[in-house]
């Protein structure tokens, strides 16, 4: 242990002269922590709520969106006629003597429709993917210019690592909520609304099963979404404190083997990663009870049922069978993506929430926007000072000024 030195029957002065100045808070156009220094044209976020904030992020953007929303319409349209224009040529087909030049005109009319339909998802995952690139990449220099500003005190106060995740991993993470999450969701939303319309033209009692199946699958995702929330959180939180411990350690390396601690390191480092895998196994169990997929299938086959029973009662065509199964198969599609969607929804909430924690965090910084630019006019007075080290006096009433 080292013994600095000691100052003994001594007087110090310290005197200084300098023009006050005004200090001026930083506080822009919203309420936000004080900071050191602001950015010429820095952007608002609202930063409120971790919704409210993501929401910001997009309508920065707000063209790409409403392109995105409309593509996804066009695109689930496209798809779903093609299954009643299945149905109409199995009519014909079952009509003896049918003409060519007809089935010929359907078969052009379901090419037009997938080709239609591959154009407008070119342009939803085109749309999709900037918008998440974008808020990635603003996300990340708005986290940046606030740290930059924050005091040294709150710099001490981190852990390393844990700041290192948030602004890498779960800046990542928002991306993917946007790309390829909420692009799932809103094409899992509009993919129920197109062939719930297409069904009800072909006939309204058709409705019953897909209505049902609807209701369940609104019941069954909510609390699907209930019990993934707080294990995602969870998870997201455990991340960042192993992932602060590693770096700890690793950084003090020298220390840790200097108090042989080398042990005591890895005890915590795998208590910690056996913490989130506790918890990634939990996600795991949520995920293999998602009873959605079981909802489909009773609904899909009472539907199959249903639509049999009309045509023996010859109120739909068997045409219109095919037609409705097709359109009732869609929703395969939507509830098989939804176990990934959600799930990528509610991690990006999570690093949401994480990362707006930092940005709200005040520290104890002003700014001097005027600032002060002279000589510091003083002097500094040393009288009888007596300096030693280890118990063996150096300097002995030294006086000077």
């Amino acid at each position: 242990m080292l013994n600095f030195g000691r100052l003994t029957q001594s007087v110090i002065y310290f005197t200084a002269q300098m023009p006050a100045a005004s200090l001026q808070f930083n506080t822009g156009q919203r309420k936000l922590s004080n900071r050191e220094f602001t950015v010429a044209n820095e952007y608002v976020y609202n930063r409120t709520s971790p919704l409210r904030w993501i929401i910001s992020h997009v309508l920065r953007y707000p063209a790409l969106p409403l392109l995105a929303i409309l593509a996804t319409v066009i695109n689930n349209l496209a798809y779903s006629y093609i299954q009643v224009l299945i149905g109409q040529a199995f009519d014909l087909l079952t009509v003896p003597g049918w003409a060519t030049s007809t089935l010929l005109w359907i078969a052009l009319g379901a090419v037009g429709m997938a080709v239609l339909q591959g154009a407008t998802g070119l342009a939803r995952n085109y749309c999709g993917e900037f918008v998440a690139q974008r808020v990635e990449r603003d996300t990340r220099d708005e986290l940046y210019i606030n740290l930059l500003g924050k005091s040294q005190t709150f710099h001490g106060r981190q852990r390393i690592g844990d700041i290192m995740a948030r602004a890498t991993n779960d800046v990542r993470t928002v991306n993917m909520m946007f790309s390829p999450g909420l692009t799932l969701i809103l094409d899992s939303v509009v993919a129920i609304i197109a062939p719930f319309v297409l069904i009800a033209q072909i006939r309204l009692d058709l409705l019953l099963a897909p209505t049902l199946f609807l209701v369940l699958f609104a019941v069954t995702v909510a609390d699907y979404n209930r019990r993934l929330k707080p294990v995602t959180v969870a998870m997201r939180a455990q991340f960042g404190d192993m992932n602060a411990g590693l770096a700890e350690a690793i950084a003090g390396i020298e220390t840790v083997k200097a108090n042989v601690q080398e042990k005591y390191e890895w005890h915590k480092f795998t208590q910690n990663a056996r913490t989130f895998r506790d918890y990634f196994v939990q996600e795991g169990k949520i995920k293999a009870l998602y009873l959605p997929m079981l909802m489909f299938s009773i609904a899909w086959a009472g539907g199959f049922l249903h639509a049999l029973l009309l045509w023996r009662a010859d109120e739909i065509t068997l045409g219109q069978v095919v037609s409705f199964m097709g359109l009732f198969g869609l929703y395969r599609f939507v509830t098989f993506i939804s176990l990934f969607s959600f799930n990528l929804a509610q991690l990006g909430l999570a690093s949401a929430e994480r990362i707006l924690t930092v940005l709200n965090t005040e520290t104890e910084l002003d700014q001097n926007q005027g600032g002060v630019s002279q000589p510091i006019a003083g002097q500094v007075t040393f009288e009888n000072v007596t300096f030693g080290y280890n118990g063996t006096p150096v300097l002995k009433n030294i006086s000077f000024t």
